[in-house]
């Protein structure tokens, strides 16, 4: 029984080193290209993803919302815009700077796979293009803090490239590509409820829509 707790205690350093060499090569491109991100994405239009979490919160706003992965504030200083009480979260130390400057909101520095949040805090959390980092060995620990930090029926909105369940680096960063039917085993794994799916960019063809979007309710 110990030699076999001892492989496994082996194995979980191994598979958590691994995500780690992951992490820090995709935030050191984060880190490197952060100014040349902003300019690229400053400008994006996803008024339909942050519609689609505040219009499934219940009750009455102002609400408490966690945006996972907030890069440099774009969504942070949307939602502070609303009168939202806001909170960015982002790993790469360049972006936290910037959601700061550009959001005036309380931004934390966490990587994705050491996270500290604090329980049943949020009524809503906003992971626009940043989950999709996550390896799928760590995904079910990390959905279920998630899971955590919001309150009692609160709502996880989630968009990612979606794929054929396939994962590795794309360039210097790591990402992992999953199908509706993988991705809602994984979130559903982790407490949730699905209230809504839809593919985006809207209005064009499925094969023309590459990014998956996923509303979840705290169950």
């Amino acid at each position: 029984m110990l030699r076999g707790t001892r492989d496994d205690k082996d194995r979980n350093a191994v598979s958590m080193k691994k995500a780690g060499t992951r992490s820090t090569s995709t935030l050191a491109h984060y880190d490197r290209n952060a100014r040349s991100f902003w300019e690229g994405t400053k400008d994006h239009d996803v008024a339909q993803n942050t519609a689609a979490l505040l219009g499934a919160i219940e009750g009455a706003p102002p609400f408490a919302i966690l945006d996972f992965g907030c890069g440099p504030g774009r969504d942070l200083a949307y939602f502070r815009s609303l009168g939202h009480a806001a909170v960015g979260l982002d790993g790469a130390a360049a972006f936290v700077a910037m959601a700061r400057e550009h959001s005036g909101c309380e931004v934390w520095h966490q990587d994705f796979l050491a996270l500290d949040l604090p329980p049943s805090r949020f009524d809503g959390v906003f992971a626009n293009a940043s989950l999709f980092h996550v390896p799928g060995a760590e995904l079910p620990r990390v959905l279920s803090e998630l899971h955590a930090a919001l309150k009692p029926r609160g709502v996880l909105f989630a968009s990612n490239p979606r794929g054929d369940d396939r994962e590795g680096f794309n360039g210097e960063r790591y990402g992992a590509y999953w199908s509706l039917e993988t991705w809602r085993g994984y979130v559903a794994g982790a407490g949730f409820a699905e209230i809504a799916h839809y593919y985006r960019p809207p209005g064009l063809p499925r094969e023309q829509q590459p990014w998956l979007a996923t509303v979840w309710r705290k169950a």
